[in-house]
């Protein structure tokens, strides 16, 4: 099954693969702004630093120690996430994306991840789909020891979202999908994995989507993949409508 992209989605596709973010694995011992950044991305992307929460250098310092160089390394790398912006006069902030550029990611999203999806299902090699099945029994093992609150993916070969983008075996797919939108994309995402009921819904879908896999039926773990993101979304307006409602 194959799906166009319209012309605005084709246009940040473009923006995407022009401005990729730098995705190189850390060295074996990293260093303390690599430390300060895994530290600060995790916590942007739980939602302890909230969008818009200001993060200076001097704050760095006082929690993490050392000088301010590698403290503006992280910062800056945590930029080139798009996790931080930086604001004149008033320093870098993290990301707060209005509800049409959350859109605007999901569109794109939802377009290249299903291709992925289906490319994963015909190129992946049963050793790489049983090891998925496994990181889905961690998963289910994290999510009951959270009480079925939350359903968090650290980074990279934990995330199922990233293994079955590599999966896909296109590194254009990988550069676009796990370079600029990929953090951001995990931001949001774990926002609506924390809503009542849906971190044991969502790990259901991935279920589904991994089976479908499984069983070689590109056009199904497609679509399963499509319907994943779509209602990913519609949580997210709902989330963020709710919370529009409280202020």
């Amino acid at each position: 099954m194959k799906y166009a992209l319209n012309r605005n989605i084709f246009n940040l596709v473009l923006k995407i693969v022009d401005n990729m973010a730098d995705d190189a694995p850390m060295s074996e011992t990293p260093t303390l702004a690599e430390k300060v950044s895994t530290e600060l991305t995790t916590a942007i992307v739980r939602g302890e630093l909230k969008p818009g929460a200001r993060v200076s250098e001097q704050m760095l310092v006082e929690k993490y120690g050392g000088s301010r160089a590698p403290m503006r390394e992280a910062i800056q790398k945590l930029e080139a996430r798009h996790l931080l912006i930086r604001i004149p006069h008033a320093g870098a902030r993290v990301v707060s994306l209005t509800l049409a550029e959350l859109r605007d990611i999901y569109e794109v999203r939802v377009e290249l991840e299903s291709m992925a999806c289906r490319l994963a299902a015909e190129r992946m090699t049963d050793v790489e789909i049983a090891e998925l099945q496994q990181l889905l029994q961690n998963h289910e093992d994290s999510i009951k020891a959270e009480q079925g609150q939350s359903y968090y993916q650290k980074a990279g070969d934990l995330d199922l979202h990233y293994r079955l983008i590599r999966g896909s075996k296109n590194d254009r797919l990988h550069q676009m999908l796990c370079g600029e939108l990929y953090h951001l994309v995990r931001m949001y995402r774990y926002q609506t994995s924390t809503s009542e009921k849906r971190p044991l819904q969502a790990l259901q879908e991935h279920q589904r989507i991994v089976e479908a896999i499984a069983a070689r039926d590109a056009e199904l773990a497609e679509l399963l993949m499509r319907r994943h993101i779509q209602t990913s979304l519609r949580n997210l307006e709902q989330l963020l409508a709710e919370e529009e409602g409280r202020a």
